[in-house]
């Protein structure tokens, strides 16, 4: 079992090297790096690749650990004891039990991949939570009294922003790797996945703008690969000339729908300044 990319996706090699020796050791991929540079996408692709079902846990802020194993409906059973009794249902617990994502990545008849998205967005006890899960694959449900354990274990990818630190005890069990933000030939074959019959002489323009845009400084939010490909998908839709993206001397200038690169007003006001100083200069 061996990720190599895919048509939708273009891997590098040194994440292709991650996710391969992530299953290789059979740790959890702990993938880091900038919004909008594919973290998800990435667990989306390897298992399509292989093959492999994909179970997908979204973190909240109010998520709790708990929730990825199981939870117990107590208020359904107190109604149902309400209205029907002591019934055959409400005896048997097991009909109030909620099965989480990983109480069904366990479960499952053949391996699966699973996605806990945005774990940095939880409380920061979140992580020590899964612990012993994640390394021991198995957890007890003391409702209905039984251990559960994994018939197969899974491939854990794990994303986070960095908007927290992660305990070092959870860092040890995973294998780590930081998506960098592409390089501009790297950039150029993930633009070309999705837009195949972009003309070059569109895409060098809308590149080197995207590039000046990002690399100005005290931006906030720098624009990602994400929001290049919104910006792009635009641009052909409106069917914008090249001439609107490019000065007749190459200064700077405020890009046609600049709203799918820059996304507050800080930014915005702070490139128009840019933009109004080099007419000056000129």
């Amino acid at each position: 079992m061996k990720f190599q990319g895919s048509q939708n996706y273009v891997a590098t090699q040194d994440l292709m090297l991650a996710v391969n020796a992530a299953i290789q050791l059979q740790r959890p991929l702990l993938v880091k790096g900038e919004p909008g540079t594919g973290k998800t996408m990435l667990a989306e692709e390897v298992a399509q690749s292989l093959g492999m079902p994909l179970l997908q846990w979204h973190i909240k802020s109010t998520t709790k650990a708990q929730q990825g194993l199981y939870e117990y409906d107590a208020v359904s059973r107190l109604r149902d004891s309400q209205l029907e009794g002591s019934s055959d249902k409400v005896k048997d617990i097991r009909n109030y039990i909620v099965q989480g994502v990983l109480w069904q990545a366990f479960t499952a008849d053949q391996p699966v991949a699973l996605l806990i998205d945005e774990i940095d967005k939880a409380d920061i006890e979140f992580p020590n939570d899964l612990l012993r899960e994640i390394d021991r694959m198995e957890f007890y449900c003391y409702e209905t009294r039984e251990l559960v354990r994994a018939k197969h274990r899974p491939l854990v990818f794990i994303t986070s922003n960095n908007e927290k630190e992660l305990p070092d005890a959870f860092l040890r069990r995973c294998f780590f790797h930081f998506i960098k933000f592409p390089e501009a030939e790297t950039m150029r074959q993930i633009v070309d996945v999705h837009f195949p019959s972009l003309k070059g002489d569109l895409l060098a323009v809308a590149m080197k703008t995207f590039y000046d845009v990002r690399g100005l400084p005290g931006l906030k939010k720098k624009p990602s690969t994400s929001e290049l490909l919104d910006w792009l998908k635009l641009l052909v839709a409106e069917d914008i000339p090249l001439e609107a993206l490019q000065s007749a001397d190459n200064k700077v200038a405020v890009p046609p729908l600049v709203g799918a690169l820059l996304k507050n007003e800080q930014d915005v006001s702070l490139f128009e300044k840019l933009v109004f100083m080099n007419q000056r200069n000129r």
